[in-house]
């Protein structure tokens, strides 16, 4: 979250211009299309918006949802504009490998990575 604040972005971010229709489930394959470690089945992908407060000069993060590689979810139809995304906010990634922590045996999003 500091790096947002500072008006940096994650050094590994990765930049996707879609549609506020787009599903969770597109993003997701989306970011498998770049990123070969995310296509392996079990993959959790845990979605955040990551928006200014409009209180305070800081970011917050609110979780919309997650997807799982090679498996179907309830949030896989999830979209942008269902989740109350707004132009200008980013969409913070977490991607969890099969058994690391945050995919399979539990609730994904524990002992995760972030890498976009």
């Amino acid at each position: 979250m500091s790096e947002y604040a500072r008006g940096q972005t994650p050094a590994n971010e990765l930049q996707i211009y879609t549609w506020m229709d787009a599903s969770l489930k597109e993003l997701t394959n989306l970011v498998k299309e770049v990123n070969a470690d995310a296509r392996r089945k079990g993959t959790f992908f845990d979605f955040s918006v990551v928006f200014p407060d409009a209180r305070s000069p800081q970011y917050r993060m609110r979780e919309i949802g997650s997807t799982c590689a090679g498996r179907k979810g309830s949030d896989d139809a999830k979209t942008l504009a269902g989740t109350k995304f707004k132009i200008g906010d980013y969409l913070d990634i977490a991607i969890s490998p099969p058994g690391r922590g945050g995919g399979g045996g539990g609730p994904p999003g524990r002992g995760r990575m972030r890498p976009y």
